[in-house]
């Protein structure tokens, strides 16, 4: 019976060049058998085949659950995926990816009518900490067997079925999955045009009209100002197109630098680029080809040399953003899954293609598509888009594809703009997205999920599964007619009993408790992770609603809803001046900056704390305080190269206040440097000391020792908790009142992270070294009369009285 449904559904497969799905339910072993006897049914060589699985011994190639990537860029006869011990969802998403047309993917399932109650390894890292496994649900599971029950192209054989169409083993057929499809309509042919500059190989190597019309755009690379973005499915042959680009570019000499979220990424990119630049090379006559690259660079595949010093090179997204050794064009494939920051770093490059995927197995986020373009679109660069849409590997309308997309929610999307046009703070309705009533509204739960795609530049399939089943988060909306603008994922985190907290200080990784981990195990406080806090995850606002107020709306009524429950609420992101002032304007504080730039998001990342209770507040109190010690060194080591606005806008969100306690020797060279003929060299930390508390917020003997007159005690940040209003009132929201933004930067830049004189006048836009010193020192003046001891203002009145 097995043997011969995999016969019939591997020949239609083949026949209409599209995919087949047959699921195997029931006991694991029955199932690991009845997939050797599809396999050996359908003739499949056991080098096309890979067995996904936390098992091992198979003949077969075998990957685990959470090795899958390892299959990205890959094409598979037949991918078995055993769902048993470990069913990750982005296994099963990137399992979908490596299957090539006429090919089989096979799931081996417990019985589709128990899966859902099933807990396995996955669900085990779902049960963070204090929540247990009892605790995890089974929706996404029940979602998925809905739609196995219900797809085309999806064959089910339960394994132990009790009817009278089982067969001898006790198999029945519950689907055949056969869909009759008519046979696949032609490709569309490549064609060169005319006055094409790149190889005649590079054409012919191309599969679709779709990829030579690419290929073509990708030209423009050659020449300065010129940006390309080229979006398609997977599966279109996006990466092959760059990759021919990269190579035809190399071969004319051009340095191109490849840049993707892992090199693995961009390995189809290299692969194209490699078979191009070698078929050229071997008839190029001896003396004009290129030099081998160094064995380094040869085992790692990361560089192709061509004839006439051309290249094509890797570089992680966070390198490749400082244009290292001046290449002449920048691909960034996978260009969805970087976050718009880093993105806009590229857009520094002579020329540059952004190369995504629409609806990423792997995960992709839609910032590029949505932020990103606008800004792409205002810079210099002349701007070409091209889109692949017919398939490569498999036909267009491959039932697999479509059961994917619906299973995975791959193209889940915010609804359309002109549906939430008129949407306000005022007449948007607060609501809690139960996980029972996303998984009964489909509509409610692809708009919602749509929405947090486009907050993040990396939403994966296992991030619906933990929408739906993790106990400790929970999501809440703004609607309008019953549409979702805006929406929140929330993250309980704390409240862990001793000894957890004791193994978490002690080095051991808590799952789903980022701040309290990062409080404990970095910053050294063992009972960080006592106090219940909240964690906003992800928050969206709808991209035609943004400017509106929604998010700050959404996080009002989250604050109180939540009020009086928890301790603190927080966050964590990759800090930019823009999200670090949305934060501190919703009442948040910052405790921590990463010191080093996360690979991904080629930023550091802070967090933020509310407090609510008194607990809170000790809590936020204790780090505030840490942070500022530590930024006073770490600026010149660690943070030496941090954007002067974020640091401006992290110290501006530190609520611990700086003493300024000079010493008369100090006061006296300070002054000297800023109304006399002195100079800062003399006293550096003096001007640290300074800095740090006019960018934080400090007191000094010229205010008393309640330091009454600095504005940001007389705008306190923290006000009453049960007042959202006083959290708004921070006199440093937009400037400190002291120095204006460029003074500083000078005095981030300069005093606090130690640039050399010309490189700050530089980037600042002085005139000269001499006038960007100067300038030092008349921003000195303000800090003096703020300040400055009785001795000190003496001291200027021997300038001044002159």
């Amino acid at each position: 019976m097995i043997a011969g449904l995999a016969t019939e559904l591997r020949r239609e497969a083949e026949r209409a060049n599209e995919r087949r799905v047959l699921v195997l339910a029931g006991d694991r072993d029955r199932g690991v058998d009845a997939a050797y006897d599809a396999i050996e049914a359908t003739d499949v060589a056991d080098e096309s085949v890979t067995m996904v699985s936390t098992r091992e011994g198979f003949r077969f190639e075998r990957v685990s659950p959470r090795g899958t990537d390892a299959l990205l860029g890959r094409t598979r006869d037949i991918v078995v995926l055993d769902c048993h011990e470990q069913f990750v969802p982005n296994a099963l998403g990137r399992a979908v990816g490596a299957v090539d047309g006429g090919g089989l993917l096979v799931l081996l399932t417990p019985d589709l009518d128990d899966w859902p109650a099933v807990r396995d390894g996955f669900d085990e890292s779902l049960a963070v900490p204090p929540f247990t496994l009892d605790d995890v649900t089974g929706r996404f599971r029940e979602r998925l067997v809905g739609t196995l029950r219900t797809h085309p192209g999806v064959a089910i054989v339960r394994l132990s079925a009790d009817s009278e169409a089982s067969d001898s083993s006790g198999a029945a057929i519950e689907r055949d999955g056969l869909t009759d499809p008519p046979p696949p309509g032609p490709r569309s042919t490549p064609t060169r045009p005319p006055d094409a500059t790149f190889p005649h190989a590079a054409y012919d190597a191309c599969l679709t009209g779709d990829q030579s019309r690419t290929l073509a755009a990708l030209e423009a690379l050659a020449s300065p100002g010129s940006a390309v973005v080229v979006e398609a499915d997977r599966g279109r042959g996006k990466s092959s197109a760059a990759g021919l680009a990269a190579g035809s570019l190399a071969l004319a000499g051009h340095d191109v630098l490849v840049t993707a979220p892992a090199f693995r990424n961009a390995a189809e990119v290299f692969t194209r680029a490699r078979e191009l630049v070698t078929a050229a090379d071997a008839t190029a006559d001896p003396d004009e080809r290129g030099a081998s690259p160094p064995e380094s660079d040869r085992a790692a595949g990361r560089v192709v040399r061509a004839s006439g010093g051309g290249r094509v090179r890797f570089a992680s997204p966070a390198v490749a953003a400082d244009l290292p050794e001046s290449p002449d064009c920048v691909v960034v494939d996978e260009a969805a899954a970087l976050p718009v920051r880093l993105l806009e770093r590229f857009l520094a490059a002579p020329a540059v293609a952004f190369c995504t995927t629409v609806h990423g197995y792997e995960g992709a986020g839609r910032g590029f598509s949505v932020r990103f373009r606008d800004r792409l679109l205002d810079s210099e660069f002349s701007v070409r888009d091209v889109r692949l849409d017919e398939p490569i590997r498999y036909a267009a309308g491959d039932p697999v594809e479509s059961w994917a997309a619906r299973a995975l929610l791959l193209d889940a999307r915010p609804s359309v703009p002109e549906a939430v046009a008129e949407t306000t703070p005022e007449n948007a309705t607060y609501r809690r997205l139960d996980p029972d009533a996303l998984v009964d509204d489909e509509v409610l739960l692809r708009e919602a999920f749509g929405l947090l795609v486009t907050a993040h530049y990396r939403t994966e399939p296992t991030d619906l599964a933990r929408l739906l089943d993790a106990p400790n988060l929970e999501a809440r909306a703004l609607t309008a007619d019953g549409r979702v603008v805006a929406v929140a994922l929330l993250g309980h985190e704390g409240g862990l009993p001793p000894e957890t907290r004791a193994a978490m200080y002690e080095g051991e990784r808590v799952r789903g408790n980022m701040v309290p981990d990062v409080l404990t195990s970095q910053l050294r406080d063992e009972t960080a992770a006592d106090s219940h806090g909240l964690r906003t995850v992800r928050i969206a606002t709808h991209h035609a609603l943004r400017g509106r107020g929604l998010g700050s709306r959404l996080l009002d009524r989250i604050h109180a809803e939540f009020r009086g429950t928890v301790a603190y609420f927080s966050v964590g992101f990759g800090a930019t001046p823009r999200l670090l002032r949305f934060w501190r304007r919703a009442g948040y504080r910052a405790v921590h900056l990463s010191t080093t730039r996360n690979d991904a998001s080629g930023e550091h990342s802070a967090l933020m704390l509310r407090p609510e209770t008194a607990a809170g507040e000790t809590l936020l109190d204790r780090h505030a305080a840490a942070l500022r010690d530590r930024e006073r060194d770490a600026l010149s080591d660690a943070h030496r190269d941090v954007d002067p606005d974020v640091v401006r806008g992290v110290l501006a969100a530190c609520p611990a206040r700086v003493t300024v306690d000079l010493t008369p020797a100090e006061w006296r060279a300070v002054v000297a440097a800023s109304f006399g003929p002195g100079m800062y060299d003399v006293a550096p930390g003096a001007f640290r000391d300074l800095a740090m508390a006019t960018l934080v917020g400090g007191t000094g003997p010229a205010q008393g020792a309640d330091g009454a007159s600095d504005a940001r005690e007389n705008a306190s940040w923290r006000g009453d908790a049960g007042d959202d209003a006083s959290w708004r009132m921070d006199a440093g929201d937009d400037a400190h009142g002291i120095l204006d933004a460029r003074e500083e930067r000078l005095f981030v830049r300069k005093v606090l992270q130690g640039r050399p004189w010309a490189a700050v006048a530089d980037e600042l836009g002085y005139v000269s070294t001499a006038a960007c010193m100067r300038a030092l020192g008349e921003a000195a003046k303000p800090l003096v009369e703020r300040y400055g001891s009785d001795d000190a203002l003496a001291e200027r009145d021997r300038f001044t009285d002159e």
